[in-house]
């Protein structure tokens, strides 16, 4: 295989920064351009729902740590709108034309807007970038009042950072617990427990239905399925992301929850075939993983932007023969001193086994079992315990979750 000439990232943020900077440690020397929708340089989001909503003085920009050599043109401030595979090219926001013998997508996710479908008024969040994490900062402490609207690990850390500023904070979900999706029920009663003692009312099994404003617009209160209302100044709506792939429609790639990829991180088109020169990575990538019998999935992880986006910059320099994709899944969050870590995919579980239950230590520990074989494990506060499950995943037979590939 041939390594390419031209190179454009698109997407400058983690995953498309591990994709050069990966490109470069592997020695390839050619044309370099990385395309972000924000006029920021690449920066960390997670601290964006913890230290930076959290901390009582100023916040700097989270920048992430740029190599030496990285010898890229960066076009930021731009989205890219368009995308043609046949010509190999990538139009921008303002009408720019990029040619590329590789192409990495790397654009990441948005954030669910409103359920009701209704505009919100003044004081209503989403939390996605730098610029919504200081407008949403400058809110909060006491004497403000806060709902977030959604129990997901987002939704959870947002709660926490703004309780830790002493505002007033509900925590609305629709399902029996927090978290009850990713980690099941028992996880979910751990988490909210967790978030009881810290002063939050959890709301669950209770959804948004619309809004309340003052005389001038600005938000009033939140109004809720079980015709009840909670007073807030601020509301937050953490209903999880949308893959940003917006801008491929008509491209004749396969979009289907990210860009659908083959185990090389190979974007495929509509034919099942790989589109030439083309990659995906982090949280617009669809990847398959052995864990989940082969099933694409989007995790939204830290760890697999990182992961995929160094994979994918290798299939673009070297083919099959860079191996396929095969980390396994992994995420952590630290929640009123509670460290959680976890790896595999819990949500796929069937039967859960907890091995450790103490809200006061500040302990978990929990397998999932789908069809009586590990998909996933959670602890707090037992970090070392992770060691034996990644090693039994990783340890899966590739011939499991196979069927797809």
């Amino acid at each position: 295989m041939r390594a390419p000439e031209r190179v454009v990232v698109v997407g400058a943020s983690l995953a498309g920064l591990h994709a050069a900077r990966t490109l470069r440690a592997e020695g390839w020397t050619g044309s370099l351009t990385i395309v972000g929708a924000e006029p920021h340089p690449p920066y960390d989001r997670p601290p964006l729902s913890k230290d930076v909503l959290a901390q009582e003085e100023e916040p700097g920009l989270p920048r992430l740590p740029l190599p030496a050599g990285l010898d890229a043109r960066w076009l930021l401030g731009r989205r890219a709108v368009g995308l043609n595979t046949s010509e190999r090219r990538v139009t921008l926001s303002d009408g720019t034309g990029l040619d590329y013998d590789g192409l990495v997508v790397a654009t990441g996710s948005h954030a669910r807007t409103s359920p009701t479908g209704r505009p919100t008024p003044h004081g209503v969040f989403t939390l996605r970038g730098w610029d919504d994490a200081l407008a949403l900062r400058a809110r909060l402490g006491a004497g403000r009042s806060l709902v977030v609207v959604g129990g997901g690990f987002l939704g959870c850390e947002i709660a926490a950072a703004a309780r830790a500023r002493g505002t007033a904070v509900t925590l609305v979900e629709a399902a029996e617990q927090p978290l009850t999706r990713a980690l099941g029920r028992v996880a979910g009663a751990y988490v909210a427990g967790l978030q009881g003692e810290a002063g939050i009312t959890v709301r669950t099994g209770i959804r948004l239905t619309g809004f309340r404003t003052d005389a001038d617009g600005s938000l009033s209160a939140v109004d809720l399925s079980d015709a009840s209302s909670v007073r807030a100044d601020t509301a937050v709506l953490a209903l999880g992301g949308v893959p940003a792939t917006d801008w491929l429609a008509g491209s004749g790639l396969l979009l289907d929850g990210g860009v659908c990829c083959d185990p090389f991180l190979r974007a495929l088109r509509g034919d099942g075939a790989p589109a030439p020169g083309v990659v995906a990575a982090g949280d617009a990538a669809g990847v398959p993983y052995a864990v989940a019998d082969g099933a694409r999935v989007t995790t939204g992880h830290w760890a697999d932007a990182v992961a995929q986006g160094a994979a994918a910059a290798s299939t673009l320099l070297l083919g099959e023969t860079a191996g396929p994709y095969e980390a396994v899944p992994s995420f952590w969050a630290d929640l009123h001193g509670a460290r959680f870590r976890s790896v595999g995919l819990p949500s796929l579980a069937d039967e859960v086994e907890v091995l450790e239950h103490d809200v006061a230590r500040r302990r978990l520990e929990i397998a999932y079992h789908r069809e009586g074989r590990l998909v996933g494990a959670l602890t707090a506060g037992r970090t070392s315990r992770l060691a034996a499950y990644r090693a039994e995943l990783t340890a899966m037979p590739r011939s499991v979750g196979a069927a797809n590939w």
